[in-house]
């Protein structure tokens, strides 16, 4: 499941993307528009900054930029930055060792296929996308065929 702080980190990445310009984007302008708490978005900020996703600036005219265009920036990247993991269970996260049941383990493989459709669909959406009001590679009708 998806956190509120993933929710919001892409809602960041949004609200920056389409405010379109090259001067940074005040956090509490963010705030206001996205009606999040500035406190909570300050948290989520420095994770992006720390996660190489926004930069930051301080001072008069600070604010945050996207540190890469928004096309090449995707909602795995996003989600990775602010959640950790995105595995569904526990035996599937990177740093997770090995579970003795994985040999004899009739769940595993349908874990597995539902992790990797997961990241593929979520790295196939960039965060212009969302900006754009798109689904990216596979939008919604190509779900339904």
């Amino acid at each position: 499941m998806i956190s509120t702080k993933g929710r919001y980190a892409l809602r960041v990445l949004i609200d920056l993307a389409e405010q379109g310009t090259d001067a940074p984007v005040p956090l509490k302008d963010i705030a206001k528009r996205q009606g999040i708490s500035g406190q909570y978005l300050q948290h989520i900020a420095k994770l992006l900054v720390d996660q190489g996703l926004i930069v930051g600036t301080s001072g008069k005219g600070g604010g945050y930029l996207m540190a890469r265009p928004p096309q090449e920036c995707t909602v795995a990247d996003v989600l990775a930055a602010a959640e950790g993991t995105l595995a569904p269970v526990a035996c599937l996260a990177c740093e997770t060792v090995d579970c003795d049941r994985s040999d004899t383990c009739k769940t595993l493989p349908m874990w597995q296929k539902f992790d990797l459709l997961t990241k593929d669909y979520f790295s196939s959406v960039t965060i212009a996308d969302l900006a754009n009001g798109t689904n990216g590679a596979n939008d919604a009708s190509n779900l339904t065929s």
